[in-house]
């Protein structure tokens, strides 16, 4: 048996220990906020909130573990991929653990929620469909079920929007909503642009990094309008009230032109030319 911190040799890994004491984080800063009643004196409310954004924050965080890969052009990311993969199972299942609790474990009231409001349903497949990878996410099973397994796991994509779009259909506005959907939309992207040998050519990074802030905009700009009926242009004016704090289209900008600059600092550091990102598929690690 292969621990969490250890190498397929069994090894201890300071890459994937340091990875796996990180994934301890969101919970004791949960424990930590519940001590000292942040989330008020019933903190249920608040823990079903953040246990689901940290559920879906690592999901999107396993899922950049390829981009990562290939921009750096190493496997190291792929390394604490499974792990990532598995914590946000975790927090997925605490978050519905914490529900529940929420709920009162009202059983006959949870079940009639979960099959007569979309958001719930689709949270349900959602779960349903991670624990399914997280019970496959063994060496054993990806062994036994070969090229099947990369099918399903590809699947993760389809899960990861099912999640969003749970999160998109709160009845509150939460500015992390657009946030995580954009960096999903960048995620999307970038898997078209390395599918066309553009996976590490800054110049298609850079566009895709104001094409994603575009559409986080946008998803604000009109999810709000038709959901909370908020008009358009108030939304847009917040975009650049500095006041309300940096929006989530301008994080995700900021965010894609970082990766950008990555990527250009890695084929410097290399001492390759700048055509080394274009030309020719990069290599598929995951």
């Amino acid at each position: 048996m292969i621990w969490p911190w250890q190498d397929r040799s069994g090894r201890l890994s300071l890459l994937k220990a340091v990875t796996f004491a990180w994934m301890f984080a969101p919970a004791t800063w949960l424990i930590q906020q519940v001590e000292t009643e942040q989330f008020g004196p019933v903190p249920l409310g608040g823990m079903t909130y953040w246990s689901g954004l940290w559920a879906t924050a690592l999901l999107l965080l396993a899922l950049a573990m390829t981009p990562a890969s290939v921009i750096l052009r190493s496997g190291a990311p792929v390394l604490v991929r499974r792990v990532i993969g598995v914590t946000a199972l975790a927090y997925t299942i605490a978050h519905v653990i914490i529900y529940f609790a929420l709920r009162f474990w009202d059983f006959s009231h949870i079940v009639h929620e979960m099959t007569t409001r979309i958001s719930l349903i689709l949270a349900a497949i959602a779960t349903l469909g991670l624990a399914a990878l997280g019970a496959t996410s063994l060496d054993a099973a990806v062994r036994r079920m070969a090229k099947g397994w990369q099918t399903l796991h590809n699947m993760i994509y389809v899960i990861c929007g099912l999640a969003l779009i749970h999160y998109l259909l709160s009845p509150d506005i939460y500015p992390e909503q657009y946030l995580t959907s954009g960096i999903f939309f960048w995620l999307l992207g970038w898997r078209l642009l390395n599918r066309r040998a553009l996976g590490t050519d800054a110049r298609a990074l850079m566009v895709l990094a104001v094409a994603s802030c575009l559409f986080t905009a946008l998803l604000e700009i009109l999810w709000l309008w038709a959901y909370q009926d908020i008009p358009p242009f108030e939304t847009l004016a917040n975009n650049f009230n500095l006041d309300l704090g940096l929006s989530p289209a301008w994080k995700v900008l900021v965010l894609g032109l970082l990766v950008a600059a990555v990527a250009v600092i890695r084929l410097r550091a290399l001492h390759l030319p700048p055509q080394a990102g274009r030309g020719r598929r990069a290599k598929r690690v995951g």
